[in-house]
């Protein structure tokens, strides 16, 4: 099964090994019908501490590393390549 790989911006890099995501989401609220916002946190894996705040990355749903962080950084080429897949 494919894993799913969401685009998010990173808020906080201070834990060890560890940054925080913040993805945004945009749907058309179903009476409404007006475009909302929604954004959501995920503690993801950052195995090398490479991720700085403010950088836009992809993260990769993957085991548990612990009781939060069920995620990982995607890395370099990886990174590109599903750019390449979603555009």
């Amino acid at each position: 099964m494919p894993k799913r790989v969401l685009q998010g911006v990173v808020v906080s890099d201070k834990g060890e090994k560890t940054i925080v995501v913040k993805v945004e989401r945009r749907f058309t609220h179903p009476v409404m019908k007006k475009t909302v916002r929604r954004s959501k946190n995920y503690h993801a894996h950052d195995e090398a501490n490479a991720a700085k705040v403010g950088q836009t990355v992809f993260i990769e749903e993957c085991r548990p590393y612990s009781k939060t962080k069920t995620w990982k950084l995607v890395e370099g080429e990886q990174a590109s390549a599903v750019a390449a897949a979603e555009a």
